[in-house]
């Protein structure tokens, strides 16, 4: 008997972790499902992955449904949802739709980055548009986020109709627009929806969230009552919420200058469409030094604690045009993403001593997040009367969070989904059937590769025991000649007894030699191995930790 056609859907990443979203919808039997995959997102390395640019979803499990994956799309363009497209389209090589100004964004990266990053061809889509790829029916719904041109997805099936929400939320005053569609929804509903995707990231708070009206209203006193200068660190990509700012500094009568590379391209691409009409050109850096101190704004990158960014620098007073003085404001435009709270305190640490004042969301409102509270989730069940929830964008927490909400909301099935696992959604029980390969790789300057292909566990060993190279020569008779070269890089300069460190493992290296009979000495790669394990040895001894050695016997 024919195995029936099935609907499925499969995370690959973003469930069950903060990052990294990519989604797969699949339709058909078995072993023949069309798939489309829905956004291809990034993360970020913490120090546990030292020399790691980013953290991509590992897609082995497309190598072998490559043929039956029919269309990609974005829902928006924050690196989450969109930041490996670049770098894994290339090898899926299917149609792309997204809005203009996430293709905008995605050509500004390439050219930035002088085309190490592959041309990806975009078909514009955007909310109120449909597309047709396969079996599925995509529609565009407009919602509202801290980017422009966010949507969710209407996903039309021949057994039932998923909503993929992306990342929205609800505010009727936003400082750029759409507004959340709320009569589509209603529409779509009435329509009939099989299972409702939704964002999980504010399942744990009560409530719903603050207008970016209320924000603005807030970053436009402090820029008013200001003696000095103000400089705004936020996320790049809101571009609501840099012509808030803009335009609150022209109101007060400052210059508004703008510091870093990312926040120049979000703001260019910004301009091309269309939606910064109205706003007063930017000041340029050289510039800077001649305005009166009460006289400018500067918006700037960093609001995450990132060292190369302008903020960072300006802490250590790095810049050669810009710098803060003593009564100066910095404001914390932004929230803190689990993981970067230290390297954001370094910063305020080193604002501090310079003697600016920080204000941050715990002393005013000049923050708001771009995703639902939990009234907003309960709104959008009531819109769109889903027969099934699947809590997805969040760590356990939000997603348990999200679960319990649903459940309490008279949602009558909300399984427990993470990455890698296939739930049938129709028709038949809605379950977990299987599971997919799935996890994490690595992009590391222009390669990209898995864990241990890219070398990053002895890197990680580098990082906290140093590593000890070594070369002895040995003679025809197989004594060693003139003195080993010996270098370590990462260890301390002295050992426990004040001798040189390099001197300790020197002798430690020729005693390893000399302790072996000349007559066995000929098995070059039991001499090696003797070599590192004496040095590690001796570093053990007086340091109380073994480095990685690299040992090299040569007979001449």
């Amino acid at each position: 008997m024919a195995k029936q056609d099935e609907l499925v859907f499969l995370p690959l990443g973003g469930v069950g972790e903060i990052g990294m979203n990519l989604a797969l919808y699949g339709y058909g039997p078995p072993e023949h499902r069309q798939w489309i995959m829905v956004d291809c997102g990034v993360t970020f390395p913490g120090p546990d992955l030292p020399g790691v640019d980013l953290v991509l979803p590992d897609i082995r499990f497309l190598a072998s449904e490559r043929k039956n994956l029919k269309a990609i799309i974005i829902t928006h363009a924050h690196e989450d949802h969109y930041g490996a497209l670049a770098d894994l389209w290339p090898g899926l090589n299917v149609p792309v739709y997204a809005s203009g100004f996430t293709s905008g964004l995605l050509e500004a990266k390439r050219n930035f980055e002088k085309a190490k990053i592959g041309e990806v061809p975009v078909t514009p889509f955007k909310a109120g548009d449909t597309i047709n790829v396969g079996p599925f029916s995509i529609e565009g719904v407009a919602v509202n986020h801290s980017i422009p041109e966010p949507m969710s997805l209407m996903i039309r099936t021949p057994v039932g109709n998923v909503i993929h929400t992306g990342d929205w939320k609800i505010d009727h005053e936003p400082s750029l627009g759409p507004l959340t569609d709320e009569t589509r929804f209603r529409q779509l509903g009435d329509e009939g929806v099989l299972a409702l995707m939704c964002d999980s990231t504010n399942a744990l708070r009560d409530g719903v969230s603050p207008s970016e009206k209320d924000v603005s209203e807030s970053l436009r006193k402090i820029i008013e009552n200001a003696e000095g200068r103000v400089a705004i660190t936020t996320f790049s990509s809101n571009v609501g919420r840099i012509r808030t700012v803009a335009e609150a500094a022209e109101a007060a009568g400052r210059e508004v200058l703008l510091l870093g590379s990312s926040l120049k391209r979000v703001v260019n691409v910004a301009q091309d469409i269309g939606l910064m009409e109205g706003v007063k050109p930017f000041i340029s850096e050289d510039e800077y030094g001649y305005i009166p101190r009460d006289k400018v704004v500067v918006i700037l990158t960093g609001s995450q604690g990132e060292a190369r960014a302008a903020l960072a620098k300006l802490s250590r007073d790095e810049m050669r045009n810009v710098a803060f003085a003593a009564g100066d404001i910095v404001v914390f435009s932004s929230r803190a993403i689990p993981g970067n709270e230290k390297a954001i305190q370094d910063i305020k640490n080193g604002l501090v001593e310079q003697g600016v004042h920080i204000i941050t969301d715990t002393e005013a409102l000049v923050h708001v997040s771009g995703h639902p509270r939990r009234n907003e989730l309960q709104r959008m069940y009531e819109w769109t009367r889903p027969k099934i929830v699947v809590p997805v964008h969040g760590e356990a927490t939000h997603l348990t969070a999200h679960k319990e909400l649903a459940e309490q909301s008279g949602i009558a099935l909300v399984p427990r989904v993470r990455n890698g696992d296939i739930l049938r959604l129709a028709p038949g029980p809605v379950e977990v059937i299987g599971e997919a390969p799935h996890g994490r790789i690595y992009k590391d300057g222009t390669l990209i590769g898995d864990f241990d292909e890219m070398g990053i566990g002895e890197r990680k060993k580098l990082s906290y025991v140093g590593h000890v190279a070594v070369n002895v020569v040995l003679d025809a008779r197989y004594d060693i000649v003139g003195e080993p070269d010996l270098i370590s890089i990462g260890l301390p300069t002295y050992d426990d007894e004040g001798e040189d460190m390099e001197d300790t493992l020197f002798d430690a290296a020729v005693s390893a030699i000399e302790s072996i009979p000349r007559a066995r000495r000929k098995d070059i790669d039991m001499l090696q191995e003797a070599v590192r394990r004496a040095i590690r040895s001796a570093a053990n001894n007086t340091w109380g930790k073994k480095p990685l050695v690299t040992a090299f016997v040569t007979k001449v």
